[in-house]
This record gives C-alpha cells, sequence and structure tokens, in this order.
C-alpha cells in the first residue's frame, strides 16, 4: 500500500489540487508510531483555552475507505483520489469535520485528532483538509519500538508482538514521512521526543507558532491539565516533563540485537539523542 501511495501523492499530483478541499482550519492532527510522545503533544495543546483534544479518531480511514463503494471497475483508495475535483474533495473534508464534531464538547476553535496510524493518510489528509495541521511525533526508533513491544494495546496495533516487526514497521513509516516532507515541504511539523524533554519550552513554543496559536502558560503546565486520558500514556502526562524514558533500550541492548539489526539503515540519523544523560534516572 505505501508504495501505491507514494506513486500517487507525488509532489505534480499535490501542487495542481492545492487549496481545492475544505478551508476549515480546526483539526490539527498527531501521527506516528505509537509510544513516540504524541499523547504529551496532545496534553500540551489541549491545554490551550482555544484547543480541545478528541483522542484518536477513526474518520480519516473511514472517509478514505468510502471511495472503495460501489465501484464496478476495480479502482479503490489511493488511485481512486486522482478522480476528485474540487467539490468532491471539499465534500470529503465536511464529511470528515462532521463525524469529528460528535467528539467536540468544549465550543473551542480547534481539535486534536491524535490517530497515529494516519501517517499514510497525510497526502489524503492535505488534499481534503489544506489548512489542517499535522504533527509527526517522533522518538529515537530503538526506545519506540521498544516501548510499543512492552505495550498490551487494546486493539489495532498488530505489528507490536514481534520486535522484527516492529522495526521493518518503523521503517516503512519512516520512509513514508521522508516523501511527504519531499512531496509537502514545510506541511508536516515533526517533534522530536528527545528535543521535547531536553528543551522544553522552546519546543513549545515551536508547537504553537506552527498551530498558530498563542503563548499560555498552561501548555507547559500541561500535566495541570484535568481531562480524560484513553491512551497508554495516561499516567506520564499527569506529572512535569520528565527524562527517564530517553535511552531506555540501553537497559535491555543485549537482547536487541535482531531489533538493532533491522533498525541499522535508521539509526546514524538519531545518533546524538543516543548521548544524553538524563539527569533524574
Amino acid at each position: 500500500m505505501h508504495d501505491r501511495v507514494i506513486e500517487v501523492f507525488d509532489q505534480k499530483f499535490l501542487a495542481e489540487r492545492s487549496g481545492q478541499g475544505h478551508l476549515d482550519p480546526a483539526p490539527i492532527f498527531v501521527i506516528g508510531l505509537p509510544r513516540s510522545g504524541s499523547t504529551l503533544i496532545e496534553q500540551i495543546l489541549a491545554s490551550h483555552s482555544q484547543v480541545e483534544g478528541t483522542s484518536e479518531l477513526p474518520y480519516v480511514d473511514h472517509v478514505a475507505g468510502a471511495l472503495n463503494l460501489n465501484r464496478a471497475d476495480g479502482v479503490n483508495y489511493p488511485e481512486a483520489v486522482r478522480e476528485l475535483g474540487p467539490a468532491h474533495l471539499q465534500s470529503l473534508g465536511q464529511e470528515y469535520l462532521h463525524a469529528a464534531k460528535m467528539h467536540r464538547t468544549e465550543g473551542t476553535p480547534r481539535f486534536i485528532d491524535k490517530m497515529p496510524n494516519n501517517y499514510p493518510s497525510v497526502g489524503f489528509i492535505h488534499l481534503m483538509l489544506p489548512n489542517a495541521k499535522i504533527i509527526d511525533a517522533r522518538r529515537h526508533p530503538l526506545d519506540s519500538c521498544l516501548s510499543c513491544f512492552r505495550q498490551l494495546f487494546a486493539r489495532g496495533q498488530p505489528f507490536t508482538y514481534d520486535l522484527t516487526d516492529i522495526g521493518e514497521y518503523f521503517l516503512e513509516y519512516q520512509r513514508l514521512m521522508d516523501h511527504w516532507h519531499e512531496v509537502l515541504p514545510g506541511t508536516v511539523l515533526t517533534v522530536q521526543y528527545e528535543d521535547m524533554v531536553t528543551d522544553f519550552e522552546n519546543q513549545v513554543r515551536r508547537l504553537l507558532e506552527y498551530c498558530e496559536l498563542p503563548w499560555e502558560d498552561a501548555c507547559i503546565n500541561f500535566h495541570e491539565t484535568e481531562r480524560p486520558v484513553r491512551t497508554a500514556s495516561s499516567e506520564q502526562v499527569r506529572q512535569p516533563i520528565y527524562s527517564k524514558s530517553i535511552n531506555y533500550w540501553r537497559n535491555y541492548e543485549q537482547y536487541l540485537g535482531e531489533l538493532i539489526e533491522v533498525l541499522e539503515p535508521s539509526l546514524p540519523r538519531y545518533a546524538r539523542y543516543e548521548n544524553i544523560n538524563p539527569p533524574d534516572r
């Protein structure tokens, strides 16, 4: 599927359809591999008076999947997107917004959709909601993959039961994100967990600036925000920022040979974070 997505959503295709979808700037999508800091990002943003956190919504997949219905020609998503004109793209954006509306209870102008598995749909999201913000939560792959392996997810993450599978999944995720950065330069903001922990206030300012939100102190006091959190990181975001999760993989390094081998092509990108010595560990 990723190869097909890359083939359809090339730079020319996206540029020709720029700005044709629904122009509502309300959605903020937080994507990435699970256990990579997405809940922290959500909690920071949801602490802002203009933003509501709505957790992980399934509606991007629902809208894309509906393009496959009632077709006799066998053309499915993503190839079916090639046939969509401005009116249809706007309608799809409206369909997503209507579905998400039932989860919005606070009346804020912005809301967060924290479905991590939306990363293959960045191009589709940008077509139907061109003013939406998209944030890629990133973490050192060994920490991210190990954390996925240690977490028993309730649903939707079948790749997390084997370390080799997780490593291969990460490489595919990274390959697709590289594509999005190439064909949609400046559209997606990458937030590195290690940077967030070691340079917290500056990273929060960067996050708010990207989302075109004014500064509010509540965002750096995110742990004081009272709101339901339904993901595996619910306890962590009730605490001030801490660094003990950085390079946690080193505690298990002797058991991670196969994972390290799989991830070897990507590790040089993250080498600078391996020298961080968390002060509170």
